[in-house]
C-alpha cells in the first residue's frame, strides 16, 4: 500500500491513544482543513489572509494584498514564512517590533495554521505548526487534480489558434515551437477552468502556394509521394525550393541584361505565371482547382503525421480557402457602411490614421484578397461557430503589427473580442548556425529533428546502461517519451516571447534543468512505491512522527503548484509550468538525498515519506502533463 490508505492504517492505533502524526482534530485544524480543500488554496494564502484579518482587527487598516506578501524565512532565522510589518506601523503607532509582536500573537490566537512566531526588528516570523502541514499533505493527496479547476456550464470559452502551417512546405523548427506552445496553452487554460476549443488555420492559398503548384507543373515529372518515398508535405516543399532556385535565375539573367533588380522581380516569367495562376484559381478554373486539391491532399495526409508524432491536435481545422470569401463579404460590408474606402484603382483599403497607425490593403485592385482579409473571414466564421468569450492567437512576434491592425478591424466590424484579442506573440527560434530559410530548403525539418532526438535518447540511455533489463520493444517507447520529452522541455522552459537559441545535444541530459532529469525523478518515485506495496505496515507503533525541515519544504513546494497553475493561466506562460516542474523535482532529490523511505525502520516516518512521494510523483504527471509531456514509469 502506497496511498494515504496506507498512512491511515499504520496510524489507527495512534489516533485512538491521541499520539501519531495526525491528532484529534479541534475546531481550528478542522476549519484549516476545510479551508485547504481548495485546490487553489495554500498555507500562505490562509496566514496572508489571517494577516490581514489581524492588521484590520488589531488598527483598522484594510491592508492590500502587495502589503500582505508572505517571504520565506531566512535560514538563520526560525521559522517558515516572514511577513515585513513595515507597512502597518504607521497605523499602529508602534515601533515595528511592538507592531510585530501583537500582529504575531493575534495569528497565534486566531489563526490555526500557527504554532509560534518570532520578531527579528520589523520581520515576523512564523511556525507552521505540523499539523497544518500534514493537513495539507492530506488535502493534496485526496484530490487527483490538485492544483487544477474544473470548467462549468457557465466557464468563459477560449479559442486559441495554433499552428497555422502553409499547404507549400512541411512543418520546421519555428512550427514546433508554435504547434507545443499552442498545445501547452490550451492545457494550462483549460486548467484555469476555461471551455477551451483549439483551433488550426490552414494556409492552402495564395501566390506561395501556386509556387509550388507551378513548380510541380514544370519539372515534377508527375512525381507523387507514392513514386518517390517522401512525404506529401516534404514532396511539396521540394517544389517551392525548385520555384525559388529558377526564378532567382530568371531575376539574375533579367538584371544582366540590364533591368533593374526590384523591377526584374515584378517581370520574372516564373512570377508572372504564378499571380496569373492565383487569379485562375480565385476565378474557379477547374483545372488549376482540381491540381490544388490533389497537392493539397499530399500535404495534409503528411501534416497529420507529424501533428501525431508531436503529440498535437485540434478540434476544428479552418483552411483560408474557405474563408477568404467571407473575408471579402465582411469587407464589402464594412465597405457600404463607411467603414472602409476604395481606391481609384478598384483596391479597398481601411484607414487607420485616428489609431496612430497607417492606411491598410484589404482587397487588391484585381479583387483578390490579402491576409487580413482571410483573418477577417475566419473570424467570422468562428463567431458564427462558437461563442467566443476569448481568442488567443498563437503566432511569432514578425506579426505584431498584423494582430495590431486586426484587433482594430475586428472591433470596428462589431466582433465583441475584437479589442480584446490576445496575440500570443512569441520569439523566434535559431540554430547555432543561424536563422532558418524556408526558400533556401536550409530549414531544420519539423520530422527530421523529432527522429533525431528519440534516436539520441535511445543512444543516450543505452550508454548509461537505463535499458540493461528491458525488451526491445520498451527500449524503443521509453527513448520516444524521452526523446520527445526533451524536446518539448526544452522549448517550453523559456520564456516564449524570447528569441530562443536551439541545440539538441544540450536537452538530452539526465542531470540539471532538462525534461529527461525530471522525468528520472518520475521513474525513480514510481519504482519506490512500487516496492512499498510488497511492504506490510506495523501493527503498533511506539513513537510519535515530527516533520523535518526537507519534509515541510516539500509540502510546501507541493502546495503551489495551484498557483503556479493560475499564474501560467495569467501570464500565458508555459514556461513558468516548466520552471515549476523543476524547481519541484530539485527539492524531492534533495530530500531524497538526504532521508531514507524504504528502509526507514520508524513506521510512520516511512508511511509520511511513502506519501510526500507519491503525491511528488502525481504533481509532477500532471504539471508535465500541461506541457504535453508524457513521463514513463521506469527508466
Amino acid at each position: 500500500m502506497c496511498t494515504f490508505d496506507f498512512l491511515s492504517e499504520v496510524l489507527s492505533l495512534e489516533r485512538k491513544r491521541k499520539r501519531g502524526i495526525f491528532f484529534v482534530l479541534c475546531p481550528l485544524i478542522r476549519t484549516f482543513a476545510a479551508k485547504i480543500k481548495n485546490r487553489r488554496m495554500n498555507i500562505e494564502t490562509l496566514i496572508s489572509q489571517a494577516a490581514g484579518e489581524a492588521v484590520k482587527a488589531l488598527y483598522g487598516m484594510e491592508a492590500n494584498e502587495k502589503m500582505l506578501q508572505l517571504q520565506k524565512t531566512r535560514s538563520e532565522f526560525e521559522g517558515n514564512l516572514t511577513l515585513v510589518v513595515f507597512p502597518f506601523v504607521k497605523a499602529a503607532k508602534k515601533s515595528p517590533e511592538q507592531t510585530a509582536e501583537e500582529i504575531g500573537q493575534y495569528l497565534v490566537d486566531h489563526c490555526e495554521a500557527i504554532s509560534k512566531y518570532n520578531v527579528v526588528k520589523g520581520f515576523l516570523n512564523l511556525s507552521v505548526g505540523e499539523g497544518a502541514w500534514l493537513q495539507l499533505l492530506q488535502a493534496i493527496d485526496k484530490d487527483d487534480h490538485f492544483g487544477t479547476k474544473q470548467a462549468t456550464d457557465d466557464s468563459p470559452l477560449v479559442m486559441i489558434e495554433y499552428s497555422s502551417p502553409n499547404t507549400n512546405k512541411p512543418l520546421h523548427l519555428g512550427h514546433v515551437r508554435n504547434n507545443l506552445l499552442g498545445w501547452s496553452l490550451a492545457q494550462i487554460m483549460e486548467a484555469n477552468g476555461n471551455k477551451v476549443v483549439k483551433t488550426n488555420i490552414v494556409n492552402d492559398r495564395g501566390i506561395h502556394i501556386c509556387k509550388s503548384m507551378l513548380a510541380w507543373l514544370k519539372y515534377g515529372n508527375g512525381e507523387t509521394p507514392e513514386s518517390s518515398g517522401k512525404k506529401g508535405d516534404h514532396l511539396i516543399g521540394d517544389y517551392y525550393v525548385a520555384f525559388d532556385k529558377h526564378y532567382r535565375e530568371e531575376v539574375k539573367e533579367l538584371v544582366a541584361q540590364g533591368m533593374d533588380e526590384e523591377q526584374a522581380k515584378q517581370e520574372a516569367p516564373l512570377i508572372k505565371e504564378a499571380h496569373e495562376m492565383l487569379v485562375k484559381w480565385e476565378q474557379g478554373d477547374p483545372e488549376v482547382r482540381a491540381l490544388w486539391e490533389k497537392m493539397n491532399a499530399w500535404v495534409y495526409a503528411g501534416f497529420d503525421e507529424t501533428y501525431k508524432k508531436m503529440g498535437v491536435g485540434f478540434d476544428k481545422i479552418y483552411y483560408e480557402s474557405q474563408t477568404y470569401l467571407k473575408g471579402k463579404a465582411k469587407v464589402e460590408e464594412g465597405l457600404a457602411k463607411g467603414l472602409f474606402e476604395r481606391h481609384d484603382d478598384g483596391s479597398v483599403w481601411a484607414d487607420l490614421t485616428s489609431e496612430g497607425l497607417d492606411q491598410k490593403l484589404l482587397l487588391r485592385s484585381d479583387g483578390t484578397s490579402v491576409y487580413m482579409t482571410q483573418d477577417i473571414g475566419t473570424a467570422e466564421m468562428r463567431f458564427q461557430d462558437y461563442p467566443i468569450d476569448k481568442m488567443i492567437y498563437v503566432v511569432g512576434n514578425e506579426q505584431n503589427y498584423h494582430f495590431q491592425v486586426l484587433s482594430i478591424l475586428l472591433d470596428r466590424l462589431g466582433f465583441k473580442w475584437g479589442k480584446e484579442l490576445v496575440h500570443f506573440s512569441y520569439g523566434m527560434v535559431e540554430l547555432p548556425n543561424g536563422k532558418m530559410k524556408s526558400r533556401e530548403g536550409t530549414v531544420v525539418d519539423a520530422d527530421d529533428l523529432m527522429e533525431l532526438m528519440v534516436e539520441d535518447a535511445y543512444k543516450t540511455s543505452m550508454e548509461l546502461g537505463k535499458f540493461d533489463d528491458m525488451t526491445e520493444e520498451e527500449r524503443r517507447e521509453i527513448a520516444r517519451i524521452v526523446g520527445m520529452g526533451a524536446l518539448k522541455y526544452f522549448i517550453l522552459k523559456v520564456d516564449a516571447r524570447k528569441n530562443m537559441l536551439f541545440n539538441p545535444e544540450e536537452s538530452i541530459d539526465f542531470n540539471g534543468n532538462t525534461g529527461p532529469f525530471i522525468q528520472y525523478t518520475y521513474a525513480r518515485i514510481r519504482s519506490i512505491l512500487r516496492k512499498a506495496e510488497s511492504l506490510t505496515s506495523a501493527t503498533s507503533t511506539t513513537s510519535t512522527t515530527s516533520l523535518s525541515e526537507k519534509e515541510i519544504e516539500l509540502i510546501q513546494k507541493m502546495s503551489e503548484f495551484g498557483a503556479a497553475v493560475e499564474q501560467a493561466g495569467k501570464d500565458y506562460s508555459p514556461s513558468g509550468i516548466a520552471n515549476y516542474c523543476y524547481e519541484l523535482t530539485k527539492v524531492f532529490n534533495q530530500f531524497y538525498h538526504d532521508y531514507s523511505i524504504l528502509n526507514e525502520a520508524d513506521e510512520q516516518k516511512r508511511a509520511v515519506r511513502l506519501i510526500l512521494a507519491s503525491n511528488v510523483a502525481k504533481i509532477i504527471k500532471n504539471g508535465m502533463g500541461l506541457l504535453g509531456i508524457e513521463v514513463p514509469e521506469r527508466m
